[in-house]
């Protein structure tokens, strides 16, 4: 420890010194914390020096007091306690300068001296302390940046959960969710794709070209056969099956026909007169999944195109009848892999449909163009059956085939046309009388005056009494009901509906006396459009999948199209829109299609005329051309005489693939050769019978057959 300085008495006794010289000359002991200064005492300059800090720190703190509201601890006050604190030390120090500064002025510097360097040295301290401060402010607000975006990012995470708890929790989405099947990377929803095949004939699958549909009915549920709806042609049919309404309920009578409320013509293949909204009644089942929040995706079906009811499908792909089948395969198998709605990366925009309805012309167009007997239509059939292989295939890949159902059907069936099956429409009545005529091959007549709608319908129906392969009906009187045809405007009022195989023309479509004189072949070489219930009008319906949870193989009743409606929507959980059918899930099996009594029918193609009787089996390479009527007339004539028949059989012209270029019914004025000889000699040697075939021919062959055999036998 330092020595105590000695203590001069005559300064502290002198009363002229000042109260500084005083108090400069008193002294203490190092362990009394001596500051320079008597306790509670200080200069005019460190009370401006104070005061002018005190001043500077109740503004920052006001300042840090309003940012520090969003800094740690959520609250200014606390930020100014430490404040204060700091406060208290830079005082503490002040005063520790202060007696610096005595030590100073005791070695001789000057009292003004002193004041000015006190002075700089408060304001270089000042400066330091502001510059601190402002590095401390500019330090909270990046802190609070970065803050602010920790806590939004929280908030947001916070609000995507609590949304996604809501969702979870509703009782509808948690009875959809417990709907939904697992196929192990994605959630699906009661999913159904419906495919039809236009024109496909049920008993196409007896052909032994068909192994993925015939398959697929070892593995489904299925009847023999499903009906059409009458007319059976293509749009009247597949807006039924849409709607589950009759054609005169839901307004779609025919592939064409006249309204007389509108005064315009429908007319199906054309967009301008076909795809207005107005023509299209009832509810399709497009419009009823989308109304109840089910997503669908339909491909070329008709009428979809129409906006009917103003409601928006979430896919509609437009019709284009060149469609390779392979890419209707690769659109299914797109749709079916977008993101479903529990999906990471769904997007509103683009769902996955929970029904895909697609339409697959191609049997339809090659059974018109070559006959549903050809050997290029079981080439077209036997592609249709592959595509929906690759369809069933896709399903496997995907770990779909328990939990997507498939529903197969066609609108129709199909019958082969020949030019000894035509009959002249100005044969029957003339067009002049008419101002329209609706539908093909059955005609739907509106006569120019009403006044004449009883005479012409006794005309026509004294006609159809000396050719049984007409039938004439008025639509408010005698129309069949089973044909559910009569209640709609739209409906003609007068109707010629040709037997199965027949065909009504007008000469400038196809002069029949010409035709048959030239040996010309009459296109198109297959039609439909005739009774629905009749053999060769059967469609097909099988279905597959946890809607339809029957044994494999199951056979029920025979049902009419009516019904698909139906079924269709309780297969997705669909409320139906009022329709016609009364058939639901789930189906009820009568039997199984292995049983020994559940034997396939097939119908003859083409129909046999009524009033010839079948030929024998036998055949000759010589009369291969013949036509059905020659082949029977022939057969008669024969047997009469006793000779062989060596015309071709039904059965025979039928399973004979014919070459292209071959003309396969050639009547009877067009062959020559040997063919034509033996005429003249079964003519010469059965005189007996001479005039009893002369009146069947007279009676059942057309005019220019009749005149060609009294040609041949003269």
């Amino acid at each position: 420890m330092a020595p105590r300085p000695q203590v001069i008495p005559h300064r502290r006794a002198s009363s002229d010194s000042s109260a500084d010289e005083q108090t400069l000359c008193e002294q203490t002991s190092d362990d009394e914390g001596y500051d320079g200064r008597p306790s509670g005492e200080l200069s005019e300059g460190d009370h401006d020096i104070l005061e002018s800090e005190d001043e500077r720190e109740r503004l920052l703190t006001q300042k840090d007091g309003i940012s520090g509201m969003f800094g740690k601890g959520l609250s200014g006050v606390k930020i100014g306690k430490r404040d204060k604190v700091e406060m208290k030390e830079r005082r503490k120090g002040g005063n520790d300068e202060s007696s610096a500064l005595m030590y100073e002025m005791e070695e001789g510097i000057g009292g003004a001296s002193s004041t000015s360097l006190r002075s700089s040295r408060s304001s270089q301290s000042d400066e330091q302390r502001l510059h601190a401060v402002r590095s401390q402010r500019k330090a909270r607000r990046n802190g609070l940046w970065r803050r602010l975006c920790i806590y939004i990012s929280i908030i947001v995470l916070f609000v995507v959960l609590l949304s996604a708890s809501y969702r979870l929790s509703t009782p509808k989405d948690s009875a959809a969710v417990v709907n939904m099947i697992s196929n192990g990377t994605s959630l699906f929803a009661p999913t159904t794709i419906l495919i039809s095949l236009d024109g496909f004939r049920a008993d196409f699958l007896y052909r032994n070209i068909t192994p993925t549909l015939n398959q697929f009915i070892q593995e489904g549920i299925s009847p023999k056969y499903m009906r059409p709806s009458f007319p059976s042609v293509t749009f009247p049919n597949h807006y039924t099956m849409a709607t589950g309404m009759y054609p005169e309920a839901h307004g779609v009578v025919g592939n064409s026909f006249w309204d007389p409320t509108l005064e315009k013509e429908f007319f199906y293949t054309d967009p301008e007169r076909s795809l207005q909204s107005h023509w299209w009644g009832g509810e399709p089942i497009w419009v009823t999944a989308e109304k109840q929040n089910v997503r669908t995706a339909v491909h070329m079906w008709p009428g979809s195109e129409a906006h009917i009811l103003d409601q928006d499908i979430a896919y509609v792909d437009k019709y284009n009848g060149s469609e390779l089948l392979h890419i209707k395969v690769n659109r299914i198998m797109d749709l079916l892999d977008v993101p479903g709605p529990k999906d990471i990366g769904v997007n509103a925009d683009t769902p996955r449909p929970q029904l895909i309805a697609a339409y697959v012309p191609n049997v339809d167009g090659d059974g018109h163009q070559y006959g549903p007997n050809s050997t290029e239509i079981r080439q077209t059939i036997a592609n249709a059956d592959a595509m929906l292989g690759d369809i069933l295939k896709g399903l496997h890949k995907r770990n779909l085939t328990n939990i997507v159902n498939v529903v197969v059907v066609s609108d129709h069936g199909m019958a082969t046309t020949d030019v000894t099956r035509l009959i002249q429409l100005e044969d029957l009545i003339d067009p002049a009388e008419l101002s329209h005529i609706d539908g093909w091959p059955l005609y739907g007549l509106r006569p120019k005056n009403i006044s004449d709608l009883d005479r012409l319908y006794s005309q026509l129906k004294a006609k159809s009494n000396d050719n049984p392969n007409i039938e004439v009906y008025l639509r408010d009187e005698d129309m069949p009901e089973h044909y559910h045809f009569s209640k709609n405007e739209r409906i003609a009022p007068l109707w010629i509906v040709p037997k199965t195989g027949w065909a009504i023309v007008t000469k400038n479509e196809f002069d029949v006396e010409e035709g048959k004189r030239r040996g010309d072949v009459y296109h198109p070489r297959g039609l439909h459009g005739y009774d629905h219930e009749h053999p060769l009008m059967r469609a097909i319906f099988i279905a597959r999948g946890p809607a339809f949870p029957h044994m494999p193989g199951s056979l029920m009743e025979p049902f009419q199209n009516i019904e698909l409606y139906n079924i269709v929507c309780d297969s997705i959980g669909l409320e139906p829109a009022p329709n016609n059918g009364t058939l639901r899930l789930p189906l009820k099996p009568v039997g199984h299609h292995n049983d020994p009594a559940g034997s396939n029918e097939t119908p003859e193609d083409p129909v046999p005329q009524n009033s010839l009787p079948p030929t024998s089996a036998s055949s000759s390479p010589s009369l291969a051309t013949m036509s059905v009527g020659l082949d029977s007339l022939s057969s008669i004539a024969a047997s009469a005489s006793g000779l062989e028949d060596t015309s071709p059989s039904i059965d025979d012209t039928i399973l004979r693939p014919t070459p292209p270029n071959v003309v396969s019914e050639v009547p009877p004025a067009q062959t020559s050769g040997k063919g034509k000889s033996l005429w003249e000699w079964l003519t010469h040697k059965v005189d007996e019978v001479e005039d009893w075939v002369e009146g069947l021919v007279h009676e059942h062959v057309s005019g220019q057959d009749k005149d060609s055999d009294a040609s041949e036998g003269s």
